[in-house]
């Protein structure tokens, strides 16, 4: 049995999920002021509960896993002592599209500059200004790969930016664990410390910044346009479709210019019908 229940993929539909507001509601719902942690396909429970009591000890108690994830045996909870509440609440969905829905920015973690060369990395250290200059009521979560492979390219895509923890070349990789204490701890120093704050006037009066789930629908009406326009020629396809996700998610869209671009998809394909209409009557009459 899982710790909670999972629930439907919202990103079947770009709507937002009101399952899942209510369950999060039941759960005793966390302050949407503060970062979620993502886990994504973790495979020990120690290291999830781990996870939960590094949350618990800077202050966070929202957890989400991405199945397939390990089920918490008694070796999880031990080790998420004092951190029962996080674990309580703790919340399991079948994609990192479904967990990404309600928030408007995904911070991913990677211990690979191989597949990430070509994008700015930051150190955890450089993280908490990045999150400061955010419109304000933005939703954050921090995302965390699987022990053995970490995120893959299509789950990199989905965040924006990406952080690094620098470790000696002996021993360059951390427990799944420790990186979520580190990043955590640098977010909750901030707060404390109050050094990570942006003017108001740095943000526009009225923005409204969009939801993830809502940026993922306009790339699923995007991407079935280009590929009626016959752009995806080739296998480049996908990597154009993640550049793409990136550019998005620099931009820091709003719901109303996500609105806009979905729109203009509409325009696009409604003078696409009109064009195969046409050609249809047209064949009909050379026929005739």
């Amino acid at each position: 049995m899982s710790d909670r229940p999972t629930r439907p993929d919202p990103a079947a539909d770009p709507s937002a999920d009101p399952a899942a507001d209510e369950e999060r509601s039941a759960a005793g719902a966390p302050d949407p002021t503060l970062p979620a942690v993502i886990l994504v396909r973790p495979r020990e429970d120690g290291n999830v509960g781990a996870a939960a009591r590094a949350m618990a000890n800077m202050g966070l108690s929202e957890l989400i896993l991405v199945e397939p994830a390990v089920e918490l045996g008694v070796l999880g909870h031990a080790f998420a002592k004092g951190a029962d509440h996080v674990i309580a609440a703790m919340v399991r969905l079948p994609s990192l599209a479904a967990a990404a829905a309600p928030f408007h920015r995904l911070v991913g973690t990677t211990s690979v500059r191989e597949r990430t060369s070509s994008r700015h990395i930051l150190r955890p250290r450089e993280l908490p200004p990045v999150l400061a200059a955010d419109p304000p009521g933005s939703r954050t979560a921090l995302v965390f790969g699987p022990e053995v492979s970490g995120l893959n390219n299509e789950e990199l895509s989905l965040c924006e930016p990406l952080v690094n923890v620098p470790c000696d070349p002996v021993q360059p990789t951390l427990n799944l664990a420790q990186s979520v204490l580190i990043l955590t701890y640098e977010l909750y120093l901030a707060r404390i410390e109050g050094g990570a704050a942006v003017p108001a006037t740095a943000v526009e009066e009225h923005f409204e910044p969009a939801r993830l789930d809502q940026v993922e629908g306009f790339f699923g009406q995007a991407t079935e346009l280009l590929r009626r326009v016959r752009f995806a020629r080739d296998d480049t396809f996908g990597s154009v479709l993640r550049e793409l996700r990136r550019l998005a998610g620099r931009a820091g869209l709003s719901a109303r210019e996500v609105t806009l671009l979905r729109g203009i998809c509409r325009r696009v394909e409604y003078q696409l019908d009109r064009l195969d209409e046409l050609r249809g009557a047209d064949a009909e009459a050379g026929d005739a």
